[in-house]
């Protein structure tokens, strides 16, 4: 066993954007709670603007379809997290992730860099291309069909930004030169960049780019609903992150199980058990087999009807599933 497999496993949950707990209030008693049971990563979706229609192209639904975002809100996820920052104490705050074409990079860096600052060091930048066509126009953002060159080269820029106070950048899309950039992030060498996606292109890009690996598990494209599925998936980040010419163990890995409920057990197509679906019992061994692969931080959905259930949904996992999720 090497150091580390010894770490501890980091536990965090999404703070809602959007419906009837995406309230200060309400927000202030779910992480005031969950930094007291030991969760220590907040993750915060991003939508700026939503279309009153788009294409059914939604990532994580067999059809395309999804009633998710019926209501029309969303709470913007830069200044959220800002306001996270002044609402907890220890906890690191994830986008999770933030679409990058959606923002113009030298200030989307800066806002970063600042939280960062208020937050003594705490802030995570989860970074995706986005799927929502319709949201791009609607914030004229580049175009949608150049989104994964724009999101490399915006990550690039961050880290020049993020590792210099007089930096500099020639790109496509974003060009950097005779500014100061400070004050600096409080993390060195910077904020860690988090890649979401379980496509080819997204593990590429993480094994370039990217100081951590962020998949949703439940991309009927990519499915990683099995253990063996993710480990599978994760092997072959470590080849790329190799070939890249990169050290395979400078990429965490990190997982959100955004469907998790204490619920019956599911069988999926090759017949295993759906991973993160049954009892506490059966998530403790999901996680600890996690582990072992090599997971550090998994990010679960507690969101339930009411703020009370949600905090009980909270509680119950610290109590039944934390103490026994040891590899």
């Amino acid at each position: 066993m090497n150091a580390k497999e010894n770490q501890i496993m980091e536990f965090g949950f999404n703070i809602p954007n959007a419906g009837p707990m995406a309230t200060p209030g309400a927000i202030k008693q779910l992480v005031d709670r969950g930094e007291a049971l030991g969760f220590t990563i907040f993750a915060i979706a991003d939508h700026i603007v939503i279309p009153r229609k788009f294409r059914p192209v939604y990532p994580y639904t067999n059809t395309g379809e999804t009633d998710a975002f019926d209501s029309g809100e969303a709470l913007e996820p830069l200044a959220l997290m800002a306001s996270l920052a002044t609402m907890t104490q220890k906890a690191r705050l994830l986008t999770s992730v933030l679409v990058l074409p959606y923002r113009e990079p030298v200030l989307t860096a800066k806002i970063f860099a600042t939280i960062d600052v208020m937050s003594g060091g705490r802030v995570i930048a989860g970074c995706g291309t986005g799927w929502m066509e319709e949201e791009f126009e609607a914030v004229s953002a580049p175009p949608f069909a150049q989104r994964g060159k724009v999101t490399d080269e915006y990550i690039a820029a961050f880290r020049a930004m993020w590792t210099s106070d007089e930096p500099s950048f020639a790109g496509e899309y974003v060009n950097i030169s005779d500014i100061y950039f400070r004050p600096q992030p409080v993390q060195k060498p910077h904020p860690p960049i988090w890649i979401g996606g379980d496509s080819m292109a997204a593990l590429r890009r993480t094994a370039r780019l990217g100081d951590g690996w962020y998949p949703v598990g439940i991309s009927p494209k990519h499915p990683l609903n099995t253990v063996p599925r993710f480990a599978a998936r994760a092997q072959k980040l470590r080849e790329l992150t190799a070939e890249a010419g990169r050290d395979p163990e400078s990429v965490e890995l990190s997982f959100w199980a955004v469907w998790y409920r204490e619920d019956d057990p599911v069988t999926v197509d090759d017949g295993s058990r759906h991973i993160l679906l049954g009892s506490s019992e059966q998530t403790a061994e999901d996680i600890a087999k996690m582990a072992e692969i090599g997971v550090r931080s998994m990010v679960f959905n507690f969101l339930r009807p009411s703020l009370s259930q949600s905090l009980d949904a909270m509680e119950r996992f610290a109590a039944e599933v934390m103490p026994n999720a040891k590899a």
